[in-house]
């Protein structure tokens, strides 16, 4: 475990340093991205280098007031969908919309200077990632600020502003696309960067390789409903992976500390994309109340919850006599920027999309196409590998078990397309799958925007705050910064 400590420092360290910050000088002064070298550094940081990891989870069904004394102002914030007050803190709102513009900037810069070179194919895998790193970011935008995509509305909805130009003013004005328009620039950047990809990098893991875009374009058709081209890009899964899904057994005996460094590691399978984030995520567990409560631990984990009726592999972790809960999944790397002041900034290797989430769409996919005997088979295998006393024999996934574990209960779930009972329960008992494999990464809040789930947050001496259908407060505000530039506020 040593040697992968070092081995992740080193890492985040490359990916901080390896491209110039010219985004922030004037367009003029900028240094000239002008070979295929300069291209590859410069998509570097066509990332989110932030964290949407607490936002999303803070706001989730996963959080509860743990009733510890104090709190941080965002997480108050975040839990009760109010407005974030601005501020450039690290882990806020407005932090991370400006990390995906960042991000987004980059990977225009990169695809302006392919063009200037002439479209060389030599510089396709560059070009391949430059177009799905920036459909990534513009979907993580619209996936917060904007409505559930809902084709019925889409057209009128608003979304975010999707850029494909580098600025050329240092004070840019954007108008918001409509959701159907930021789908459909989306898709468009998506289909041509999943021809254009490769795995040829010396950490690929760190870069929207092959099997990272075709995962993330399996997260992106799951919200369209297109089943059809989930399936189509998870056709290298075969109904068992061995060996591609993290094996939780291998976590069982080694500390908390080298589980945290296990779980984002770039040499484990199932880690598709990785991305060294500047965040305190890590610290969320203590300096948080409205986090994993140790009085609610059995709502999530629960054997009770468990299809077969059994304890989970997940490990939970508190250094606050179980007032708080974490399961280790946040290794920081604090870079110093001056030692004896102890001045820096902190690092974690977030795990953006692995195979885990990736066959857990697959196995949806195949629950919307009626394809109920290969979901069995599939959801049983990832089950399995996350209950320590699996037996092939006698824990099994069936339709009645399904169904009689998940009862389809009236209006909780409501896409915008139409579900059979069946259906209904099958896709609970994934989301439910979901929501405790991803616990702390935020996937839960985007289940909960798709299908339209109400939320009811407790604090204590206070009525319970609802988020109710449709309920504006489902996208984040605007921030002000952007607000002040043009771009248009949410209602609220």
């Amino acid at each position: 475990m040593k040697n992968l400590k070092i081995a992740l420092s080193l890492l985040i360290l490359i990916c901080i340093s390896s491209c110039d910050d010219f985004l922030s000088e004037k367009p003029d002064n900028r240094t000239e991205i002008d070979t295929p070298a300069k291209i590859s550094e410069l998509l570097v940081e066509a990332y989110p280098k932030m964290s949407y990891f607490e936002i999303a989870e803070t706001m989730s069904d996963n959080v509860f007031d743990s009733g510890l004394p104090e709190t941080l102002q965002k997480n108050e914030q975040n839990y009760n969908w109010l407005i974030q007050t601005e501020t450039t803190d690290i882990d806020t709102q407005a932090y991370y919309w400006d990390a995906c513009y960042n991000a987004i900037a980059h990977a225009n810069k990169a695809l302006e200077a392919i063009d200037q070179l002439g479209n060389p194919a030599s510089l396709n895998p560059q070009k391949g990632e430059a177009l799905v790193a920036r459909a990534y970011s513009h979907f993580m935008l619209v996936s917060l600020w904007s409505k559930r995509y809902n084709p019925a509305t889409a057209a009128s909805d608003l979304g975010i502003p999707y850029v494909t130009k580098p600025e050329t003013e240092l004070l840019t004005k954007y108008k918001r696309n409509t959701v159907a328009e930021v789908f459909s620039f989306i898709e468009k950047d998506l289909e041509e960067g999943l021809k254009l990809v490769t795995n040829d990098y010396k950490e690929p893991k760190f870069h929207f390789n092959i099997n990272a875009s075709k995962a993330f374009a399996s997260r992106f058709y799951l919200v369209k409903g297109n089943w059809d081209r989930v399936l189509e890009l998870s056709n290298d899964f075969a109904t068992k992976p061995v060996g591609k899904l993290r094996d939780y057994s291998s976590y069982e005996s080694i500390g908390v500390e080298d589980q945290q460094l296990k779980y984002g590691a770039s040499n484990i399978e199932t880690n598709l994309l990785i991305v060294s984030a500047n965040t305190i995520v890590s610290r969320a567990y203590y300096l948080n109340r409205f986090n994993l409560s140790g009085t609610r631990q059995t709502d999530v984990f629960g054997g009770t919850t468990n299809l077969f009726g059994k304890a989970y592999y997940y490990n939970l972790y508190s250094s606050n006599s179980s007032i708080t809960l974490f399961v280790p999944k946040f290794y920081e790397y604090f870079k110093y920027s001056n030692v004896t002041a102890g001045i820096g900034d902190p690092y974690v290797a977030e795990v953006l999309l692995s195979n885990d989430e990736f066959f857990l769409n697959r196995i949806e996919a195949h629950v919307m196409k009626g394809q109920t005997a290969i979901a069995n088979e599939e959801l049983e295998y990832f089950l399995a590998t996350r209950t320590p006393t699996y037996n092939s024999t006698t824990d099994k996934v069936t339709e009645a078990k399904v169904v009689a574990k998940f009862p389809v209960i009236a209006d909780e779930y409501t896409p915008f397309y139409p579900m059979t009972a069946v259906q209904t329960s099958y896709i609970k008992a994934i989301a439910e799958t979901r929501r405790r494999d991803f616990i702390h990464e935020g996937l839960r809040w985007f289940d909960i925007k798709r299908f339209n789930i109400v939320v009811k947050h407790e604090t204590a001496n206070k009525p319970v705050n609802t988020l109710a259908k449709d309920d504006n407060r489902r996208a984040l505000q605007i921030p002000l910064h952007a607000s002040n530039t043009g771009v248009e506020l949410n209602p609220r």
